[in-house]
This record gives C-alpha cells, sequence and structure tokens, in this order.
C-alpha cells in the first residue's frame, strides 16, 4: 500500500487483451480491476479465497469506467486501488489504470454487497471491516 492510499498492481497486457485496432478492449479494463481489487484484498490478508471459505462473496452492484487514453499489446500497465467508500453492507472500490509512463488511461469504480452463503445481503464481516477501514483512502 502505498502512502497516498493507492495500491498498486502491474499488469503486462496481454494478446487475447487486444481488440482489431490493437488496443486494449474496453470491457478488459473491468477485469483489470477485479485483478487489482484482488490484490488488493490479499495484501490486506483477505483474499477472495479466506472471505469465501468463511461463508462471505462481494458481488458488484455497481461499475463504472471512464476512458482517458488507451495503450496496445506488451504494454505494462499499472492498476491503482484503493476503497473510498465504506458502509455495513456495501464498500466501493476507486480504480485508475496508469501507463507505465504514468499516463491516466482509465478511471472508475465498483460498489461490491457483502453476501452470506445463501445469498442473502449481510454486514461486512468486523475483520475484513477493521482491515479495510485502516486503509480507507483519505
Amino acid at each position: 500500500m502505498s502512502k497516498d492510499g493507492w495500491h498498486e498492481t502491474k499488469i503486462r497486457v496481454r494478446y487475447k487483451d487486444t481488440d482489431r485496432l490493437g488496443v486494449v478492449y474496453y470491457g478488459n479494463y473491468l477485469t483489470f480491476f477485479e485483478v487489482g481489487r484482488a490484490e488488493f484484498m490479499r495484501d490486506l490478508g483477505f483474499p477472495y479465497s479466506k472471505l469465501e471459505s468463511e461463508g462471505y462473496t462481494l458481488v458488484v452492484t455497481e461499475a463504472s469506467a471512464k476512458y482517458h487514453g488507451n495503450v496496445g499489446y506488451d504494454a505494462l500497465v499499472t492498476v491503482r486501488t484503493s476503497v473510498t467508500q465504506l458502509k455495513p453492507v456495501r464498500v466501493r472500490f476507486d480504480y485508475q489504470v496508469v501507463s507505465d509512463g504514468g499516463r491516466l488511461l482509465v478511471s472508475g469504480h465498483t460498489v461490491h454487497a457483502c453476501m452470506d452463503s445463501n445469498m442473502k445481503p449481510t454486514r461486512i464481516p468486523a475483520p475484513v471491516r477493521k482491515v479495510i477501514e485502516q486503509n480507507l483512502k483519505p
């Protein structure tokens, strides 16, 4: 976790991530968000596998992306992930995907609801809540 509240994950653009124009297909940025979010949670000590083994899952209830630029095959990008809102049942992750040179490519967010093993909304477990609160972006 960086001092400014952002977690960073590096991703190398694969050929399969690009479209006929040779740039990253717009929908794949949501996958990049997912990779960044999963690594963020892993670094907090709560990988999704641990949450699921304890009977919880975080389901996407909202997703948004704004496109500022693009890159192509074999480019190295950094997915910056932060938590900007934490409610009893929901959590909001914000993202910035930047090029190796620091150029903003995509910004966006996802909102997730915590569900129990019966797929009923439930409060985010206290240990997860505590570690997220400690890492909320200022």
